[in-house]
């Protein structure tokens, strides 16, 4: 077979992968340009299989472990927009209860109700303890003491 199938073969299992994004198929890419160099210095037909199978068994089993390790261990992402405001302080701008008021919350104004019987007055620190749609449910701020792990006030 000629060097350039192989070459061909491995560009496209590269496309695959990228959608896949599983690195295997970017591992049998590997033997395929294996085995079209294999190809290109002359070997046989059966030389290249064997090669492109060697190959592909030697990344699959030596490199794409180690590259799934390392890509797991990377820092977890950040939270942002809705998801990152549970357990952030705002405060109360229009009295707060189960029915609704506002509050300031990292220099925006949200919708927000109390989480239980509670009513907030103006003025007032509240923690969000859930994002629902576009309001903020909230509730008493706790002790500094009592939530060493919660976000900052900002």
């Amino acid at each position: 077979m000629d060097w350039y199938w192989w070459i061909g073969a491995a560009l496209l299992l590269v496309v695959v992968e990228v959608v896949t994004l599983d690195l295997v198929l970017i591992m049998f890419a590997g033997g395929a340009i294996a085995a079209g160099i294999a190809s290109a210095l002359g070997l046989g037909l059966v030389g290249q299989i064997v090669v492109f199978g060697v190959v592909s068994t030697l990344l699959l089993l030596a490199l794409r472990p180690w590259l799934l390790k390392y890509l797991r261990q990377r820092e977890p992402l950040v939270e942002t927009g809705a998801a990152a405001l549970p357990g952030r302080v705002g405060t109360v701008v229009s009295e707060v209860g189960e029915t609704g008021g506002r509050i300031k919350l990292l220099g925006e104004v949200w919708t927000a109700r109390s989480l239980g019987a509670v009513t907030f007055s103006p003025g007032t620190d509240v923690r969000v303890v859930r994002i629902e749609g576009a309001t903020a449910v909230v509730d008493a701020v706790e002790a500094p003491h009592s939530s060493p792990g919660a976000p900052p006030v900002l």
